[in-house]
């Protein structure tokens, strides 16, 4: 997590636009909603120390995987490549969300957090790529060493928020990326179809941009269905699952996060927990999930094991099928079934 700290902030160095219910004309907002913790919470969380015991390094059962080159038809399959890196396949399109391939989350090479397990899919195994969803700007959603690499190999349409494409072409120039703000739609490859939708985040590279580029949840229409991706976010009352719901109907596949919640007085405005994302699966009217977020890079206070055994109960307690939310571990790979 980026320390936050009062900062006099005198220029948007990302985006330019028209004010909106969601931007003052230089930062970005959650409407009706919280801002980022500031100083006295960050003190207090590092005060608290209360940081579960990660293993250095996991071998997980599904590492690496070797996807299918394309998947067709009505079939759609979603394989962990780990975080909130999804390679989600349908409709004879490939796509990435928030790929990260670098042994940190980090601007630095030599510090924060490390990789505790290998990439489900290893980079030289990847199908070709035709489409990146960044959700946010936050390093380990963004990582510029990694689209700079799939862009080299593989010239992908890069899909993200508003302010965002102002940091990937610093080290991507020429990259052919749609930038979208809440609501908005761009064409993908193939057909098909990506709309921006809102989440409760924010987003910062350092101290001194915060909230100067925007985050969001996608919706990708296939033939195969619609799929909601949303990468980081706190629950806010349900709010933006209740508005996608309204808006799509309902969502063969959910892919929602499930990690990087504790301590809850300084993640819940940011990090829904997995008893929260249940509430959402449930309220977004999704057929399916995969959770994400968890398991890869040590971000916050929970155990690693933490999210997953969560997730079990809070399903249970539902009386949901555990086989209709799956959290996925890298190289896992869940064939989404088809809708009855």
């Amino acid at each position: 997590m980026i320390p936050a700290r009062t900062v006099l902030q005198t220029k948007n160095r990302y985006y330019t636009g028209p004010k909106s219910d969601h931007f003052d004309g230089k930062l970005f907002f959650n409407p009706d909603g919280m801002n980022p913790p500031g100083f006295r919470e960050v003190i207090k969380w590092q005060i608290s120390n209360k940081k579960s015991l990660w293993p250095k390094q996991v071998e997980c059962a599904f590492t690496p995987a070797k996807p299918d080159r394309r998947v067709a038809g009505g079939d759609m399959r979603v394989t962990m490549i780990g975080h909130a890196s999804l390679l989600i396949q349908v409709a004879g399109i490939n796509i990435l969300t928030d790929p990260i391939y670098t042994e940190r989350a980090s601007p630095f090479e030599v510090a924060g957090p490390k990789r505790v397990c290998a990439p489900g899919v290893p980079f030289d195994d990847l199908p070709p790529i035709d489409v990146v969803l960044v959700t946010h700007n936050h390093y380990d959603h963004l990582s510029l060493p990694t689209l700079t690499r799939l862009h080299k190999a593989h010239r992908p349409r890069i899909v993200t928020p508003l302010g965002n494409d102002t940091i990937i072409r610093t080290k991507v120039p020429d990259a052919d990326i749609a930038v979208l703000d809440w609501g908005a739609q761009a064409p993908l490859p193939g057909g098909l179809n990506v709309f921006a939708e809102p989440c409760h985040h924010w987003s910062a590279r350092g101290v001194t941009d915060r909230r100067m580029a925007l985050w969001a949840a996608f919706v990708v229409e296939t033939p195969a269905g619609l799929i909601y991706h949303v990468g980081d976010t706190g629950f806010h009352e349900g709010r933006n699952y209740k508005a996608a719901a309204e808006r799509y109907g309902s969502f063969r596949l959910a892919n929602l996060p499930i990690g990087a919640y504790e301590p809850r007085f300084f993640m819940k405005n940011e990090h829904q927990d997995p008893v929260e994302a249940v509430a959402g699966f449930e309220l977004c009217n999704a057929a399916y999930a995969c959770g994400h977020h968890f398991g890869t890079f040590q971000l916050t206070d929970e155990g690693r094991d933490d999210p997953v055994d969560l997730l079990k109960s809070a399903l249970a307690d539902a009386g949901i099928a555990g086989e209709r939310f799956r959290p996925l571990e890298p190289g896992e790979a869940f064939d989404v079934p088809a809708p009855a």
